[in-house]
């Protein structure tokens, strides 16, 4: 499984200090199936924690996920401020994932190489 951070996403993260071990623990958990929205498309809501914190008053992120292929973080938000994603943000992050799972290795490279994205490194 490959994890990755939009540009846009990885700002907020830093912001908010979300580490990456805990965008990776977002990742395991959908990958045994706890996810905290499905929005179809490969778009799905995680929650995670503010440190110091637990999840349930913490942050939402928004993951372009394939089942054992590939994570994309593309956006975050603190529940306070929002409490889910609208019909038109759902249609465009569906219409994002799309894209982002027909990259192919190549196109994924030159996206990294131009840090539109980072690879976040899990273990395991």
């Amino acid at each position: 499984m490959r994890v990755f951070k939009a540009k846009g996403f990885d700002k907020f993260a830093r912001r908010q200090n979300i580490s990456d071990d805990k965008l990776c623990e977002a990742v395991a958990d959908a990958e045994q199936g706890q996810i905290d929205a499905d929005y179809g498309g490969g778009v799905i809501k995680q929650r995670v924690s503010r440190p110091g914190e637990g999840k349930s008053g913490g942050f939402r992120v928004i993951v372009c996920f394939r089942q054992a292929e590939r994570a994309f973080f593309v956006h975050g938000f603190a529940k306070s401020d929002k409490a889910n994603l609208d019909s038109d943000e759902v249609k465009t992050y569906k219409q994002l994932a799309k894209i982002l799972f027909a990259l192919s290795d190549e196109d994924l490279e030159k996206a990294l190489k131009n840090k539109d994205f980072t690879e976040v490194q899990c273990d395991g």
